[in-house]
């Protein structure tokens, strides 16, 4: 209906800034895209000039809203942002960088992790000790860059920031500002303990506000540049994981999503704090409540790894049906061979940034169709251990998984998927589901649905299932055994390797 409100979602990304306008119903009426680039200054290390978060963001809600008619526009009741998660900057007064942003995936501070990360520190924060959340890099500039942190008057992540460029304010969102690792999570604040440890001052952290709450309204200016009449508000929004959640559906504890995509994460709702070695947890987009979340650092990523480097080179990486129905002829197990997923090191369950991939068990009669199944078997096992480890923690068993990113369109790697977990798999269909995940928290805000969860439910498209062949999960379950005494069995050999790297780099 035309007097129905309309909400502006932004999703900022590692590698681009994508803005949707949504109605009531979850559809999307018009939607943009901006680049950012991507800095890689040294090895393991990954930048981006904050001041692109906001440029791409500008960019890109301007060339969505010129797609509507004034009277569309007249139509828009809020705005909110998810942002990639664990990615900060440290910022003067006025909003001026004071150096790059570190990225989620730099992996600089593993001296960092290995000195100050500690099981106190998972507790308190929720993560486990690894180079993904920001203590660790903050820890490393302490240690590296001292007179970069004197200078700062603020820290913040991507949320953080694009909250000051479009208010003026420096109010982060509980359920964002969560990733830098600095929060007693099971309060929802900054801890004193955590912000001293890596030398931080109190007075350089933002102000936080519950997800869903009005952090405040967007700066006239703001406003006038994307063509919007009135004041808009600004609502906090949750990290962009936590957010797909949100925008599939699925906020009972007995609702998982699974993102098929670059990574593999995996996540449920949770009514109170928990900590557990499966999975990390983060503040969730529903106020007070948490999300449990599986992260695989391998997913899609190296099924094109493997068709890039070892498939048809005229497909340069890209999808490859005739590999596809060859690894569909493949016998379940590929008769005993078995990888470890590990190219870009572990996550769930096992937290080692020095473990590596493996294949074990490779004989002359394996070829490419063979090591590709068992690289989509691997991953598909890892992240069916990873669940029923979760549901073994929380005594929740799932109902339902919903399914999104890349990988999900593959219907081989789906099959893999669905019989290794053994539950059914429902596609999302939102393209940018992240992005519906902050229009899901803007739309709350108008009251049409409800709260947050009414919200949630009423906007997700949910399109088919795929059910699971329970003879095959059989077999599978069988091969995950195989699999998990692979990983303690190599440990000692990845660490001897990791040591023999230092001494004698490639």
């Amino acid at each position: 209906m035309a007097t129905e409100p309309l909400v502006i979602a932004v999703d900022s990304s590692t590698t681009s800034t994508k803005a949707i306008v949504v109605d009531p119903a979850g559809q999307v009426l018009a939607e943009a895209r901006a680049e950012i680039a991507l800095h890689t200054p040294g090895i393991d290390r990954y930048e981006h000039d904050p001041r692109d978060w906001w440029t791409s963001t500008r960019e890109a809600v301007g060339s969505a809203l010129a797609a509507l008619s004034t009277a569309d526009r007249e139509r828009i009741a809020a705005i909110s942002v998810t942002p990639q998660r664990q990615s900060f900057s440290l910022f003067r007064d006025d909003g001026t960088p004071v150096r790059p942003g570190i990225l989620w995936l730099d992996g600089r501070a593993a001296a960092q992790v290995a000195r100050i990360g500690s099981e106190q520190v998972h507790r308190l924060s929720g993560f486990q000790p690894d180079v993904t959340p920001s203590i660790y890099k903050i820890a490393w500039l302490a240690e590296h860059e001292p007179a970069s942190l004197e200078q700062a008057d603020r820290i913040a992540g991507v949320h953080g920031y694009l909250v000051h460029e479009m208010t003026g304010e420096w109010i982060d969102s509980a359920a964002t500002a969560d990733s830098l690792g600095l929060l007693d999570m099971a309060r929802l604040e900054f801890s004193e303990e955590l912000v001293s440890l890596v030398g931080l001052q109190p007075e350089q952290l933002p102000r936080l506000v519950p997800p869903g709450s009005v952090v405040a309204e967007l700066l006239p200016a703001v406003a006038s540049d994307w063509g919007l009449p009135g004041p808009i508000p600004v609502i906090a929004c949750c990290g962009d994981g936590q957010a797909a959640g949100l925008g599939c559906g699925a906020t009972g504890p007995d609702e998982a999503y699974l993102n098929m995509g670059t990574a593999l994460v995996a996540g449920v709702h949770s009514p109170g704090y928990e900590v557990g070695d499966v999975y990390r947890t983060d503040a969730a987009g529903l106020p007070g409540q948490y999300v449990l979340e599986i992260v695989q650092n391998s997913g899609s990523y190296l099924a094109g790894w493997f068709r890039s480097e070892l498939g048809d080179p005229a497909l340069a990486g890209r999808p490859d049906p005739a590999l596809d129905e060859a690894a569909a002829a493949v016998a379940i197990g590929c008769g005993g061979l078995v990888t470890l997923p590990y190219w870009n090191a572990v996550q769930s369950p096992y937290w080692d940034p020095l473990a590596k991939g493996a294949i074990v068990g490779l004989a002359g009669a394996h070829g490419r169709a063979q090591i590709y199944r068992s690289i989509l078997e691997a991953l598909s096992l890892e992240m069916a251990r990873n669940l029923a480890g979760l549901q073994r923690d929380t005594g929740t068993p799932l109902t339902s998984v919903r399914v999104m990113g890349g990988g999900q369109r593959s219907p081989l790697w789906r099959r893999i998927m669905t019989d290794a977990v053994g539950l059914p798999l429902t596609a999302c269909e939102a393209e940018e589901v992240s992005a519906m995940g902050a229009a899901v928290l803007a739309m709350a805000h108008t009251g049409v649905h409800g709260d947050i969860a009414a919200t949630s439910r009423a906007m997700a498209k949910l399109g088919d299932v795929t059910e699971p062949d329970m003879a095959a999960h059989a077999v599978y379950q069988e091969l995950s055994e195989v699999q998990a005494r692979l990983y303690p069995a190599l440990k000692e050999a990845f660490e001897a390797q990791a040591a023999f790297a230092e001494r004698h780099p490639a």
